[in-house]
C-alpha cells in the first residue's frame, strides 16, 4: 500500500502506434472506460505490445473495469476486456478518491 504501489499500478501500457494514433505523449493520461466502469490512467509506451492491446497491472485501478461476472468459478474476468481508450486532461485519481468513488452508483 505504498505510494511506490500506487504509482505503478496507476498506469497502462500501449503500443508504439497506438500511442501514436492516439496523440499521446509520454506522462499524457488515458480514460479508459467498458460497460463495467471507467477509470483515467497515466499512459506508458510499451515497444513489445501488440497494436490494439492495452496492459494495465492487476490494481484498484485496473478492478474499475472488472465486472462481477464469475463465470461460476468465483473469479471475474481480467484477461481480454474490451475497451474505449482516449486521451483526457482528467487527472488520474488517487486511491482514496477512486475507491471513495466506487459506491456512488449502488446505494441499496
Amino acid at each position: 500500500m505504498s505510494p511506490d504501489f500506487f504509482k505503478a499500478v496507476s498506469i497502462c501500457h500501449l503500443s508504439e502506434n497506438d500511442f501514436k494514433l492516439l496523440g499521446l505523449f509520454e506522462g499524457r493520461n488515458v480514460l479508459i472506460k467498458n460497460d463495467h466502469g471507467q477509470v483515467v490512467l497515466t499512459a506508458k509506451i510499451d515497444a513489445g505490445l501488440p497494436d490494439s492491446l492495452v496492459f494495465i497491472p492487476m490494481g484498484p485501478w485496473a478492478n474499475m473495469l472488472v465486472g462481477t461476472e464469475t463465470g461460476g468459478c468465483g473469479t471475474p474476468h481480467f484477461k481480454g476486456l474490451e475497451v474505449d481508450v482516449a486521451a483526457t486532461d482528467s487527472p488520474v485519481l488517487n486511491i482514496r478518491e477512486l475507491i471513495s468513488g466506487m459506491g456512488a452508483c449502488c446505494h441499496v
